[in-house]
C-alpha cells in the first residue's frame, strides 16, 4: 500500500539547454585562453555587460524585420513593469556601452571582445542549443577597409591555431543607406514574380525585408533566389571603392576568399563589408563565425558618428571542428592511513599546491590498495604515500604511475623531482 507520499519528481535541463561537464569544460577553457590571448596580441581588450537589456535595444538594433527580434528572442516582463530581454547575440549591447560610458572620448582604443551565453528560440538540433555560447570581437571608430581586412586575418589565423581545416571565407557588401534602397527596390520587383513558388516565410519577407529571402533555409527558395539582382551590381561609388580596398588588403594578407552576392547575413545593422567562414565538407549549418561592418549603429542608439566592426564566434560550433591535441592532466594524488597520516597529509598538498602542484586529496575511508587503484582510474601522474613510517622518518614514498618507479624524499626533494616530470611533459 502506497502510504500517499509521492516520490520526488526527477527535474532536468531545459530543452535546448545543455549542462558542460568538467572533462569538456577543461577543453573550452583550453580554447577559450587561446582565443583571448590571439584577441590581445591585435590589441583588443575584454568587456563584459549584462546577460539582459531593455528590449527595445535589440528591436532597434538587431533589427525588427530580423529573425532574431521576430521569433528566437526570450522576453520578459520584469517586477518593474519592464520589458527585459536575454541577450541573442552582444554587438548591441557593447554599443551601448560605448555610449552610456563615453568610452570614444578615452585614449584607449575602442577594440573589444567578449564571450559568454548568448539565448534563442530556435529549434534545437546538433550543434545549435537556446542557450549558447559566442566569442565577439567589435571595433568602434576605424573606418579604413583595413581594419576590416585585419578583422577577417584575426579570425583566419585564430582557426588556424585551433587546427581548423576546411574553412571557406566569404564575403560580401551590403552596401549602404545610399545605394542600398534601389537595390532593395529591384529585389522586390524580382522576388515579387516568383511570389507563388515562394514559402510562406520568404513570401512576408518580400513585403517587410526581402533581403532576408536570402537567408532562407528552403531548397527550392534558394534555387529562386539564385536568379535574383546581385547586390554588387548595385553599389555606390563609395561603397564599390570601400569593397575593393577591402579586398585588396585581403589579397596582401594572402588570405583567399570567395565573393558571395548572397551574403546579407542575418541582422539589419549591417552596411558595406559583410563575411563568413563556412566549413567546406559540412552539413547545411556549416557556418563557424560571421559578422561586417555596422556604421550607423552607434548614431542610431544616441551616440557619435563612429563607424564600428566586429564578427561572431560560435564555440560550441568551433569546438566541434578544432583539432587540438588531447592534453594529459598531470597531477598529485594523496594516499594516506590514518587520523595522523591525514593531517600530514593535508599539510602536505598545501605546500605542493603553493609551489603550483595540482592535488588531490580525497577523504574517504579506503585502504592503502583502493586508493592506489582510485589514482589509476582517475588518471593521476602521481601518487604520495603518507603513513606513520614516513612521518617518522621526514620522507614520503612517491610512485611514478606512468613508469611504476617508486622512490621516497622529502618534500622539497619530491617537489623538485616532480617539477621536473611536469617540464618533461609540457
Amino acid at each position: 500500500m502506497s502510504d500517499g507520499t509521492r516520490e520526488p519528481r526527477q527535474v532536468s535541463a531545459i530543452k535546448g539547454a545543455k549542462d558542460i561537464l568538467p572533462g569538456e569544460a577543461r577543453v573550452w577553457q583550453r580554447v577559450e585562453a587561446l582565443a583571448r590571448s590571439h584577441f590581445e596580441l591585435y590589441g583588443f581588450r575584454e568587456i563584459r555587460t549584462p546577460v539582459f537589456e531593455a528590449t527595445e535595444l535589440f528591436q532597434k538594433g538587431t533589427g525588427e524585420t530580423s529573425d532574431i527580434v521576430i521569433k528566437e528572442m526570450y522576453t520578459f516582463t520584469d517586477k518593474g513593469g519592464r520589458s527585459l530581454t536575454l541577450r541573442p547575440e552582444y554587438t548591441p549591447s557593447v554599443a551601448r556601452a560605448v555610449i552610456e560610458h563615453r568610452l570614444y572620448l578615452q585614449p584607449e582604443p575602442l577594440r573589444f571582445y567578449f564571450m559568454g551565453p548568448m539565448f534563442r528560440y530556435d529549434k534545437p538540433q546538433k550543434g545549435r542549443y537556446r542557450q549558447f555560447h559566442q566569442a565577439d570581437v567589435e571595433v568602434f571608430g576605424e573606418n579604413d577597409p583595413a581594419v576590416d581586412a585585419e578583422l577577417v586575418e584575426l579570425a583566419d589565423s585564430l582557426l588556424a591555431r585551433l587546427r581548423v581545416k576546411g574553412i571557406l571565407i566569404l564575403v560580401n557588401s551590403v552596401g549602404c543607406s545610399k545605394c542600398r534602397p534601389g537595390y532593395i527596390r529591384e529585389l522586390r520587383r524580382s522576388a515579387e514574380t516568383s511570389r507563388d513558388k515562394l514559402c510562406p516565410d520568404c513570401r512576408r519577407k518580400i513585403d517587410t525585408n526581402p533581403l532576408r529571402i536570402f537567408d532562407c533555409k528552403v531548397e527550392s527558395c534558394l534555387l529562386i533566389a539564385e536568379a535574383f539582382p546581385k547586390i554588387t551590381d548595385y553599389l555606390c561609388p563609395e561603397c564599390a571603392e570601400h569593397f575593393g580596398r577591402f579586398r585588396g588588403y585581403l589579397d596582401d594578407y594572402g588570405i583567399r576568399y570567395r565573393v558571395e552576392p548572397k551574403l546579407v547575413r542575418g541582422i539589419d545593422y549591417y552596411t558595406k563589408t559583410t563575411f563568413e567562414f563556412v566549413m567546406t565538407h559540412a552539413s547545411q549549418q556549416n557556418a563557424v563565425l560571421g559578422g561586417g561592418r555596422y556604421d550607423n549603429l552607434v548614431q542610431q542608439f544616441g551616440g557619435p558618428d563612429l563607424g564600428a566592426i566586429g564578427f561572431a564566434l560560435g564555440l560550441e560550433r568551433l569546438l566541434s571542428v578544432a583539432g587540438l591535441d588531447e592534453v594529459q592532466e598531470k597531477f598529485l594524488y594523496m594516499a594516506f592511513l590514518g587520523d595522523e597520516p591525514k593531517r600530514k597529509a593535508m599539510a602536505l598538498a598545501r605546500f605542493f599546491r603553493n609551489h603550483g602542484v595540482e592535488c588531490l586529496l580525497e577523504f574517504k575511508d579506503k585502504g592503502l590498495k583502493a586508493q592506489m587503484g582510485r589514482a589509476a582510474k582517475v588518471g593521476a601522474s602521481w601518487v604520495l604515500i603518507v603513513g606513520e613510517d614516513e612521518i617518522r622518518k621526514g620522507r614520503y614514498s612517491l610512485k611514478d604511475m606512468a613508469s611504476g618507479e617508486q622512490g621516497e624524499g622529502t618534500e622539497e626533494e619530491l617537489l623538485s623531482r616532480i617539477m621536473a616530470g611536469s617540464r618533461g611533459h609540457s
